[in-house]
């Protein structure tokens, strides 16, 4: 399976907004058995809920006090915290690249992502957060028609116009206030989109460890630029949030790496509309947050056009090349 395909399906995660997608080849292999989709599912499962976790914590330690500007380094250093012992392993020689552009627009772009979209979580009902998240994969087939030239079915088109039918179903802008949050959410989706954009071609030439490690040791520093100007020492109950939110998220895209290891990501993607299920929970229960039927059924019309467009590039990966080397 190339990364393409990978990638889209991963970074419906926010993830992107929330953090990178991919690890170090030794922690995508699955466990041995006779079932490995079910091994798979249940990684997929788990890093729904941590998922919801995380989302969860940072509308909590918003709650609390902490900017979300601050609240994406700590995101940030506790994910590094995490997976740094793995990266340190593998030793500087894992930083040797003549792509250093490249890098540094996947950087620019995954930090402006998160930024907005840690802001909006703040503001915005998890249900709609995560249903809005669902955009990510409509977002990069856009991109990719219009930046890698890629080819577009009919179907897929079709896939494409049916997640912006399904936002305007969650915003219904003309009928409710369409709120800063819904903006930046979507903005936020445009930027991860882009950013998967640049892995998908970084992971032509690059392996996954060297895209994880200059995400890992850039986005940490540069976080912490625009943290400072809204900056206050989190107390002990603030900084267990935080460590919460930045280790959940980071386990949450492992546990999706080894479910991607084990199973095709065509067959995993109807999984994760569980996020929403967990989401809407943590909503409900700790944040007395009932979302309406508008907001539920365009989540799952977006998400059903996520699903299409994943397996469509699924088949795609699968078919053989239609020319000789070189074309």
């Amino acid at each position: 399976m190339k990364a393409g395909g990978v990638t889209c399906a991963i970074e419906a995660l926010p993830a992107h907004p929330s953090g990178g997608p991919l690890f170090e080849s030794s922690m995508v292999l699955g466990p041995p058995g006779q079932k490995p989709y079910l091994h798979a599912a249940g990684y997929m499962v788990l890093a729904a809920l941590l998922f919801a976790v995380m989302v969860a914590g940072i509308r909590h330690t918003a709650d609390l006090g902490i900017h979300p500007l601050e609240i994406v380094f700590f995101r940030n250093l506790f994910g590094f915290l995490v997976i740094g012992p793995v990266l340190w392993r593998e030793g500087f020689s894992l930083l040797r690249t003549d792509r250093l552009m490249f890098f540094g627009l996947r950087t620019i772009l995954g930090l402006a992502s998160m930024f907005l979209w840690f802001q909006a979580v703040a503001m915005t009902p998890l249900s709609e957060t995560v249903a809005l998240s669902f955009m990510t994969p409509i977002f990069v087939t856009v991109l990719a028609i219009v930046l890698l030239r890629e080819n577009a079915g009919a179907m897929r088109w079709a896939a494409t116009l049916g997640g912006f039918a399904g936002v305007v179903l969650i915003v219904r802008p003309g009928f409710v206030d369409v709120t800063t949050g819904h903006i930046w959410l979507l903005i936020s989706s445009v930027f991860n989109a882009a950013s998967m954009i640049i892995i998908k071609i970084l992971a032509r030439t690059e392996p996954a460890e060297r895209i994880v490690a200059f995400m890992t040791i850039l986005f940490t520093p540069l976080a912490l630029i625009p943290a400072l100007f809204v900056w206050q020492w989190p107390n002990l109950e603030q900084l267990w949030w935080l460590a919460v939110l930045g280790g959940s998220g980071t386990l949450a895209h492992v546990m999706m790496t080894k479910a991607m290891g084990i199973a095709d990501v065509a067959a995993l993607m109807p999984l994760d509309f569980v996020r929403l299920v967990f989401a809407t929970g943590i909503g409900i229960v700790a944040f007395a947050e009932y979302p309406d039927l508008w907001t539920l059924g365009g989540a799952i019309v977006i998400f059903a056009s996520s699903v299409f467009i994943a397996r469509d590039e699924s088949k795609r990966d699968q078919k053989p090349p239609s020319g000789g080397p070189g074309s």
